[in-house]
């Protein structure tokens, strides 16, 4: 029979539908991506093709916006806010409206155009999230901007116009109805009992153990109770930590482990799936160190919302997280090697 779970957090509502039950090998096969060879603005030797790096690291000996680099930071050539000028807040009659004053940032995760962030080193991987920890800590010091998003889109489904590994940050002057809805779930929860919500999820995920992907050192994956998506996956540091940037030298280190491991689950378990990853974490603007917990929320791209979705704001999830997680468990990560190196050799 079906469920209706309600998330802990927000109070949204979803519906596990066990009568539709899919399996991992349920979901229709991931169209993979061209073989045709075609120019890559992301690509080392084609820097002039993109705006100034921001920042980089860079092999010694090399000049900005010259190859050499292994991450780097642009603006988005296409930005969905822009850095320059003034809010300018306003009312029209009974509408609200201020200019459109952000950050849009892009950061190239490695200068080879065949591996995916997946198939980097866990070194790579943590240099990509020291250069999330850079843009941040740089950004927070102009006070016209509340909120610092960090996502990725992988696949054309997920929304990626570019092949090349990247992800995207954008600097925000008001805080997103998505996190602002989370921040006040876990401040009321913490009114009423004094805890923080996530880390009493925490608790309960690692006793009952049904909906936990992997237990780290100091992060856990794991189905949320609620999931919207069939293998929604959250990454989670089991210390509470209200920002990403509380975090030490090391445990960068470990979430970098974490995150790699958890995606080679989810390509092997869903055939290289396209997907979201978010990044929540805690507003520039405000204190929220007792009640909010920053995390990452990883959304593979295997079903499509469709007209009930939209219009009643429930989500229908045909693949239960119990299921989901059983399944991740078991997933040998040393079983295969990187589909996308194998299958895009002959990519720019």
């Amino acid at each position: 029979m079906p469920e209706l779970r309600k998330d802990p957090i927000i109070g949204r509502w979803v519906i596990i539908s066990t009568e539709r039950g899919k399996r991992p090998t349920s979901f229709a096969p991931v169209p993979k991506r061209s073989q045709e060879v075609t120019l890559c603005p992301f690509c080392p030797g084609n820097e002039s093709f993109t705006p100034p790096e921001i920042m980089a690291y860079r092999l010694p000996q090399t000049s900005p916006n010259r190859p050499g680099w292994k991450v780097r930071v642009i603006s988005n050539k296409y930005p969905a806010l822009v850095i320059e000028g003034h809010l300018n807040r306003a009312a029209k009659g009974l509408y609200d409206q201020m200019n459109g004053i952000g950050a849009h940032e892009v950061i190239i995760e490695t200068a080879d155009h065949a591996r995916d962030l997946v198939d980097l080193s866990e070194n790579e991987i943590r240099d990509v999230l020291w250069a999330f920890r850079e843009r941040m800590l740089d950004l927070m010091r102009d006070s016209r901007f509340k909120y610092i998003l960090i996502f990725k889109n992988q696949g054309e489904a997920a929304g990626a116009s570019l092949e090349h590994a990247h992800s995207q940050l954008i600097a925000t002057p008001i805080i997103p109805k998505r996190v602002t809805e989370e921040l006040d779930g876990a401040k009321l929860y913490f009114q009423f009992k004094e805890r923080c919500i996530f880390c009493d999820i925490i608790r309960q995920e690692m006793l009952e153990y049904e909906r936990v992907v992997k237990d780290y050192d100091s992060f856990i994956s794991f189905e949320p109770f609620a999931s919207r998506f069939p293998f929604e996956t959250w990454i989670i540091p089991k210390s509470h930590q209200s920002s990403f940037l509380e975090m030490s030298d090391s445990d960068y280190y470990s979430l970098a482990a974490s995150m790699k491991d958890t995606m080679q689950r989810l390509r092997l378990a869903l055939n290289d799936p396209a997907f979201n990853f978010i990044l929540h974490t805690r507003p520039t603007s405000i204190e929220s160190h007792e009640y909010f917990h920053w995390h990452i929320e990883i959304m593979p791209k295997v079903t499509k919302m469709a007209g009930f979705e939209w219009g009643s704001g429930f989500y229908i999830n045909p693949t239960s997280p119990e299921e989901a997680a059983a399944y991740l468990r078991g997933i040998d990560v040393n079983a295969k090697v990187s589909h996308r190196t194998e299958a895009t050799a002959g990519d720019v």
